[in-house]
């Protein structure tokens, strides 16, 4: 029965002036997302308000699924709409409306009414006490509570009504692409895939790099990392994964630097790689799943040690998180199973059984220095023979 979605945002409607920039690019998200799903439909803008309409039979529970993945709507209503706007039509509308969509009435509501029409000529609370009188008339069963409601019903009168009364949550935050644009550094764990979906809910559009090394990583772990970008991507919108074959860099490391220092100087590594990338793509920043404490890679020592070689910021929105944080996020974005499968990424191969946990930044410096004239070249060549795939 339902021929549109009301769709409602939080923070943007705060934002004055440049409203209409976040309302546009939040339309534009809805029309990528709804853009697979079958049903003609027509994305409008009408008197501070955002509605999906649809022209014919369209697929509701396809398109419920994809308006909750889209960054920036913070709930949506299905909402049956009564171009006929004469009294009698918009009462048997409303009880229409009750008697399709709750089978068993034995519940209590309330009836709001928002009169945009100010042409029409019944006022608001007018038209909310008429209609509850009506609902309550055609369905004994129903009672009123004008405090806890188990049912808010709805009627806008704008230039055609609309009706509504379900409110389904969206995931909030802000739509993709009104806040930048970053890289993020993407493994085969559970964090990183969490990182990027939580930078990207602030309205960032995201890149990702990942560091590829066969043959010591297999085929599996490459595309474990392919089917998470391409979870993330339904949040997201398309990502750019750059595949970046490391293996000879890894290698020289291992044969020139202190092995307790292996992962801090690979991790280095990584982040200048990265930050190539994102400067070559003229992006914000770098985005990492680091949690302080959670491994040896991540005290606050080998943080520091890390940062030091970037010149653009580095965000790291999991950095307070517990695992069980992040888990609870990863399952609720569909990225937990696949994040768990056993194929190794290339972080664990080199991994020191006694990797230090507090490193001198001066000290890791000095033992680079035993690469100096071997990595660049690696380092070019790793960049010239990147593979980029469009994870969506």
């Amino acid at each position: 029965m339902f021929s549109a979605f009301l769709i409602k945002y939080g923070e943007i409607g705060i934002k004055g002036r440049n409203r209409h920039i976040f309302e546009d690019a939040l339309m534009d998200s809805i029309r990528f997302s709804l853009s697979k799903v079958p049903g003609d439909f027509d994305v409008t803008k009408e008197q501070g308000r955002i509605y999906v309409k649809y022209s014919s039979d369209f697929d509701y529970d396809s398109s419920v699924a994809a308006l909750k993945k889209v960054f920036g709507i913070t709930s949506f209503c299905p909402v049956v709409i009564s171009e006929d706007k004469s009294w009698d039509v918009i009462t048997k509308a409303s009880g229409d409306y009750i008697e399709e969509v709750y089978p068993d009435r034995n519940f209590s509501f309330k009836a709001f009414a928002r009169r945009a029409d100010k042409k029409y000529p019944k006022h608001s609370m007018e038209i909310a006490a008429e209609i509850g009188e009506y609902l309550l008339k055609r369905f004994p069963e129903l009672s009123v509570d004008v405090h806890h409601p188990d049912v808010s019903f709805n009627i806008e009168i704008r230039e055609c009504a609309y009706i509504y009364s379900i409110e389904i949550p969206g995931p909030g935050g802000m739509p993709i692409g009104t806040n930048g644009t970053a890289t993020l550094l993407l493994s085969g764990g559970i964090d990183s895939p969490v990182a990027g979906y939580m930078i990207a809910r602030r309205g960032v559009n995201i890149n990702a790099v990942y560091f590829d090394a066969p043959p010591y990583t297999s085929e599996r772990a490459r595309q474990k990392v392919l089917d998470l970008a391409k979870i993330i991507s339904a949040w997201c919108g398309p990502i750019e994964l750059h595949i970046i074959n490391f293996t000879d860099i890894q290698l020289a490391i291992f044969e020139h630097c202190p092995h307790d220092e292996l992962t801090i100087i690979m991790r280095r590594y990584m982040m200048r790689i990265a930050e190539k990338i994102a400067w070559d793509e003229h992006r914000m920043g770098l985005i990492t799943g680091e949690s302080i404490g959670q491994v040896a890679s991540q005290t606050m020592q080998s943080l520091r040690a890390t940062n030091a070689v970037c010149h653009i910021p580095v965000y790291r929105p999991l950095i307070g998180f517990d695992k069980n944080d992040i888990i609870e996020i990863a399952e609720k974005i569909g990225t937990f199973e696949t994040s768990i499968l056993p194929y190794e990424d290339c972080c664990t191969i080199f991994v020191d059984r006694h990797p230090v946990t507090k490193p001198n930044v001066h000290g890791i410096e000095k033992s680079e220095h035993h690469l100096k004239g071997i990595i660049e070249d690696l380092v070019e060549e790793a960049l010239r023979t990147q593979k980029v795939v469009v994870c969506e």
